[in-house]
Order: structure tokens, then C-alpha cells, then sequence
């Protein structure tokens, strides 16, 4: 990969400062594009939110104990747990960690809009209730 090609991956505009929230939630958006139109449906009303970090009651819930260990996060019942009866409550919720993501980009050289994609249908899978071998097969279709 050419420096020019990974510039092309990056949002119109970059000036090479670190991307911001808004940044990120347009190569999430561009990621969920690029699923398989089956998988569409399913997830259209999932909210898609870009934090710096986890908060200290969501990493103590998961037993996390550095907020850079955290890139993502699905918050609803799976599809798989669901029933016809149930009705109301709150949306499905993925939340992608802006800090600890830049912070393994840098670390792992790997394209950003790359990163920003393995997360966020990482965290789709669970919505879907699929195993990590599931996940990795979505991400390969994807």
C-alpha cells in the first residue's frame, strides 16, 4: 500500500491531525454500506455512537480494567434472544471508542477505515448473536 492509497482511505479533508468523532462515524457508516444487503434489514435501526472512551461503570462491568482495552461495544438482545412478543425499550446501541481505536492504528499500522470496520461488525456479530468464527466470515464477506 502506497501512502497515497492510505490517504484516500481517510476522510475528505484530513489535514493529519488525529481523526475526530465525526470522522470515524462516517467510515463506520461507509463500513455498514459495504455489509451484504441481507444483513440490512436487520440492523437499520441499531444506533451507531462514537465516544472517546468507555466510562469507568462500563469498563468495571466488563471487567476491564484500562480504558484502552476497549474499542467497541454492543449494548441490546441479540436477535438470536428475542421474541415476537417482546415491544419497546431501548434501541440497539454499538458504541466505537475513538481514543483506544487511534491508539491501536498507531500501534498496529493497520488502515484506520480497516480498524474502524473489524470493530464495528465485531460488534454488529453480537447483535446477530454469531460466534467469533461467524464474525470473521461476515467481515470476509463484507
Amino acid at each position: 500500500m502506497t501512502d497515497k492509497t492510505a490517504l484516500t482511505a481517510l476522510p475528505a479533508g484530513w489535514t493529519g491531525g488525529a481523526p475526530d468523532a465525526e470522522a470515524l462515524f462516517a467510515m463506520a457508516e461507509a463500513a455498514l454500506a459495504q455489509l451484504p444487503d441481507v444483513f440490512k434489514p436487520h440492523i437499520q435501526d441499531v444506533v451507531i455512537e462514537i465516544e472517546e472512551f468507555a466510562d469507568d461503570e462500563t469498563l468495571k462491568s466488563l471487567d476491564i480494567e484500562h480504558p484502552y482495552d476497549l474499542t467497541g461495544l454492543y449494548e441490546g438482545r441479540p436477535l438470536t434472544e428475542r421474541s415476537i412478543d417482546q415491544s419497546g425499550g431501548m434501541p440497539d446501541r454499538v458504541t466505537l471508542y475513538r481514543i483506544p481505536i487511534l491508539v491501536e492504528w498507531i500501534e498496529g499500522g493497520e488502515r484506520l477505515d480497516w480498524l474502524v470496520r473489524h470493530v464495528l461488525i465485531h460488534e454488529i456479530g453480537h447483535h446477530f448473536g454469531f460466534s467469533d468464527d461467524d464474525m470473521h466470515a461476515l467481515e470476509d464477506m463484507a
